[in-house]
């Protein structure tokens, strides 16, 4: 008889009779969450758009994509919904409540909140691991090993939550480093272990979705913006350019999903398994600085120009989001025909154009500057689009 789901233990999916790869209803949640943490976050750089407040939200980028991923290769690799589990789940889904609220005061009386939600997050994630240890499915070692490193780690960020600035902003990058080392470490890190293999559909899927909440993101920026503005306050001008904002989004996720999204790595070796986790963290970062760019849209009409801080970052971000997307695509299997079309000079004339706009931003006006813009990311779906109809009138 079939394990009624809130009993059912943790097991590693290799030990797991036909495992599916599709995302619990219990990560769903989870990964919704993240939408609020992402909003601020992306609010702490529109705040701070000079190189230490790009520097410390990169920082932050990187320790919120490591609370979300690590649960996420967790559930990867142990498959697990008895009540427990989702207890434990809640609870580290109240974490990520409490650091994203402590976002826009994390340089000064938020970050001992900052960090020590951030510690719990380590915790329960080792929390996890402990039980799948537990349970008699850790025949190797790797739970065991994966739950003694992140309740060594949340102690380190507890730490950093007391010691005196810069001292813990140190620590704390020190430990967030150490995230990856535990992982990657030559004869000592857990990818050592031949069963640290996570659903590679499962995983894919989970990038797919935290993708589409970062893309999500930059929707709202804008409407929270304009709506923030008044929407009979900015004239003509800007609502177009929200309206291209808005196209520019989802042109975003066209290429994305197109290249890249929901396929699963080509093999299982580790040079490919490494390349497609920071292909992706920084294509999820360059995916904010382009939601949060977008939001200047709204502050300036067709003839000005458009704001230069603003535009540096969505400069930086469609360059490396067009360079990852090229990098990823050659990474996955199943995409034959979009990298047929979507080949390499298409992707160097996307960042051709983006270095042109660098060097002309500040001198033109936001309407050539928002063509040159459409013209680096739009070319990324018209010109594989004209490549396949010629091909599809060859053919008749």
């Amino acid at each position: 008889m079939k394990e009624f789901p809130i009993w059912r233990k943790p097991q590693h999916y290799m030990d797991a009779e036909n495992p599916s790869d599709h995302v619990h209803w219990v990560e769903l949640f989870f990964d919704l969450v993240h939408v609020v943490t992402i909003f601020l976050l992306g609010n702490f750089l529109s705040h701070h758009l000079d190189l230490q407040g790009f520097l410390i939200f990169t920082g932050l980028f990187i320790a919120f994509f490591y609370a979300w991923a690590d649960s996420s290769v967790y559930n990867s690799l142990y498959i697990s919904t008895d009540i427990p589990h989702r207890v434990i789940m809640a609870a580290q889904i109240v974490t990520v409540m409490f650091f994203a609220a402590s976002v826009n005061s994390v340089t000064g009386n938020g970050w001992v909140y900052f960090a020590l939600a951030f510690a719990a997050n380590r915790a329960l994630t080792a929390l996890l691991y402990w039980r799948a240890r537990s349970h008699d499915s850790d025949r190797t070692g790797l739970a065991y090993e994966q739950g003694r490193n992140f309740f060594i780690l949340a102690v380190v960020f507890a730490i950093a939550a007391f010691l005196p600035r810069p001292l813990a902003y140190w620590v704390f990058g020190a430990g967030v480093v150490a995230i990856q080392l535990q992982y990657m470490l030559p004869r000592i890190g857990t990818l050592r272990f031949e069963r640290f293999v996570p659903r590679l559909g499962h995983i894919s899927e989970r990038f797919a979705l935290i993708m589409l909440i970062l893309l999500g993101e930059g929707f709202f920026k804008m409407v929270v913006t304009l709506s923030d503005k008044g929407i009979y306050k900015p004239g003509a001008g800007a609502l177009f350019n929200m309206a291209i904002g808005g196209l520019s989004l989802f042109a975003l996720a066209w290429v994305y999903f197109d290249g890249v999204g929901n396929a699963r790595p080509k093999s299982r070796d580790l040079g490919t398994l490494l390349a497609y986790w920071f292909g992706h963290i920084v294509l999820m970062w360059s995916t904010v600085l382009v939601g949060v760019a977008l939001a200047g849209e709204i502050y300036v009409g067709l003839l000005e120009p458009y704001p230069y801080d603003y535009g540096i970052i969505g400069i930086t971000g469609l360059t490396v989001f067009l360079a990852s997307v090229w990098l990823l695509q050659r990474l996955v299997e199943g995409r034959d025909i979009t990298k047929r079309h979507s080949h390499g000079g298409v992707r160097v004339f996307g960042i051709a154009v983006t270095l042109i706009l660098l060097l002309v931003l500040a001198h033109v006006p936001a309407i050539l500057g928002n063509t040159l813009f459409g013209i680096a990311l739009f070319s990324q779906i018209l010109w594989p689009l004209s490549t396949a109809l010629r091909e599809r009138r060859a053919d008749r």
